[in-house]
Parts: structure tokens; C-alpha cells; sequence
């Protein structure tokens, strides 16, 4: 499918892609004979990963880290340098844990407060 069916299906801009295709995040599986950018449902999967990683204020660097990680898990393979792959998604779960917890605070915070603007009416 090409970019522009993406775009739609996972609420990114196309800007986006682009933005992680070109700096390594995620990138499609092939490119049509004019150039277009084509991607499966694999890598519309992946996307769809990184967009839910966002929210939790996850690098660039950090999302390629796991992405790298669990593709080594799933080819069965040893991490070339660095941590193990199960040592980064052990990581990453922890970090996105910690961060969901100070969302969730911070949205208790702003329903607060809405509550507090509403009964000023």
C-alpha cells in the first residue's frame, strides 16, 4: 500500500513516514518501479508501534533500539553489539510503565481541573 493509505490508517502525516524512513525508524518493505514508497501490513504493524510510543515521550533512538531488539527475538538471533534484545525490551517495558504512571497522573491532574473550570458556571 502506498503512503498515502498509511497515512490515513494510522493517523500519521505523511511528513511523519518520510521523517522515519529517512532517519532509519521504520521504512517500507519496497519501493514501486516510479519510486513510490510500498509497505505491508507488517510495517504498517510497526508503524502503528511507534505511533503508540510517541505518547510516552520515547526518542527516536530509543524506538529504533526496540524495533532492532524485537526483530532479533523474532529471527532468533544474538544482538551484534550492546544489550541483548531481551534486555532492551525488559528495559522498554519498565521506561514505558513509568511513563504511563506520570501520564496517568498528569491526566488526573487536568480532569481536576476541568471539574474545578465547570463548576465556575
Amino acid at each position: 500500500m502506498k503512503i498515502g493509505e498509511v497515512a490515513e490508517r494510522t493517523e500519521l502525516s505523511i511528513r511523519s513516514l518520510r521523517h522515519w524512513d529517512e532517519v532509519g525508524l521504520v521504512s517500507p518493505s519496497a519501493h514501486s518501479p516510479g519510486g513510490f514508497r510500498l509497505y505491508t501490513e507488517t510495517d504498517v504493524e510497526r508503524i502503528l508501534l511507534i505511533r503508540r510510543m510517541k505518547p510516552l515521550g520515547f526518542s527516536l533512538e530509543r524506538m529504533r533500539e526496540f524495533c532492532r531488539a524485537l526483530d532479533d527475538r523474532a529471527a532468533s538471533r544474538p544482538t551484534p553489539s550492546g544489550p541483548a534484545a531481551s534486555d532492551v525490551i525488559a528495559e522498554v517495558r519498565a521506561e514505558a510503565t513509568e511513563r504511563l504512571e506520570r501520564l496517568r497522573t498528569h491526566l488526573a491532574y487536568a480532569e481536576e481541573f476541568v471539574e474545578i473550570v465547570e463548576r465556575l458556571r
